[in-house]
């Protein structure tokens, strides 16, 4: 798998590991060597784990990643939608070309599963809601766009070479271990450092929050579920909250009396801000067999439990939204 030493690629491993699987977990290099959020699983998984450094981006590197490998989940991607605002080349490198490269070498070496990790934001501001899977496709950032190409060259792998590609299309994810770039981290790190303000941009767009143990389910379901090829699944719970909504859920759940200080320079470029990202659950319920486990307050009490005890990683000077 790709994007191993990241949020939700992390928690994958874990869980493959503990189900039995052998794991080939992929990690970008660097000079540091670090394996970012792999230094922080138990190490009795860790150790079993085959760890690979390399980038995407490079043929050779990419191919050498899915070489013996039957199954392959790709969640390596640049994700920052404010960032690819700034780098806009960099997400088409990693997103784009990076997928690119990957999907030749699964072809390659004949990879029975290839699960192509999407993200609701390819929807820009929906027509209708909930948003079933084949809505028309709308790029409201860099972000946006490289994550559609990515999935359209899936797609067409799966047209092309009869590659079995899914695209798995993961609603917003949350949870342990998630960059502080984020809307629940951004929002929690301030009110757990005891800021009386909570610094944030528009209050009034509306995201299908998924526990990243949710989301991990249906990737581990898209990895053993058989006649899924060519499709593309939404994980989402089929509920949303405004970004205000989600203030007040963490001031309740954390007694904080702070209040909302907007901060204009946090705010989206005005046409590119996505309104509301309402999932529609069926499909994955009726081919994956998946169902969201996690309530909102459950999964933010969890995300609170896990921040207090490592509040180092989250510096609220870095914040964007």
């Amino acid at each position: 798998m790709t994007g191993a030493d990241g949020f939700i690629g992390s928690h994958l491993v874990e869980r493959l590991v503990r189900d039995g699987w052998e794991v080939r977990a992929t990690v970008l290099y660097n000079s540091a060597n670090s394996i970012g959020w792999l230094g922080n699983i138990e190490p009795r998984i860790a150790e079993v784990v085959e760890i690979v450094h390399g980038d995407i981006r490079d043929i050779r590197s990419a191919e050498a990643f899915v070489k013996g490998c039957d199954l392959i989940a790709h969640l390596a991607a640049l994700i920052s939608v404010p960032y690819s605002f700034r780098s806009p080349q960099s997400f088409i490198d990693t997103n784009v070309f990076g997928t690119l490269n990957l999907l030749q070498g699964a072809v390659r070496y004949g990879c029975q599963r290839f699960i192509q990790t999407s993200s609701s934001e390819v929807y820009g501001s929906p027509k209708s809601v909930p948003i079933i899977a084949d809505h028309p496709l709308k790029a409201q950032s860099p972000y946006a766009a490289s994550k559609i190409a990515a999935d359209k060259l899936a797609e067409s792998f799966f047209y092309s070479y009869e590659l079995p590609a899914v695209i798995l299309r993961p609603f917003n994810t949350y949870g342990p271990r998630q960059s502080n770039k984020a809307i629940l981290p951004t929002i929690l790190a301030q009110i757990l450092n005891n800021e009386k303000k909570i610094k944030l941009g528009s209050l009034w767009p509306r995201r299908d929050m998924t526990y990243v143990s949710d989301t991990v389910d249906g990737l581990v379901k898209s990895l053993n579920v058989k006649g899924i090829e060519g499709k593309t699944i939404q994980l989402g719970t089929g509920m949303d909250y405004s970004v205000e909504e989600l203030v007040n859920i963490c001031l309740k759940s954390t007694d904080s009396d702070s209040i909302v200080q907007k901060d204009n320079q946090r705010i989206r470029p005005n046409l590119s801000e996505v309104d509301r990202l309402l999932s529609n659950p069926e499909e994955a319920g009726k081919t994956l067999g998946w169902q969201p486990q996690v309530s909102i307050e459950n999964g933010i009490n969890e995300t609170i439990r896990w921040m207090r005890l490592n509040l180092n990683h989250y510096n609220i000077s870095e914040y964007v939204v």
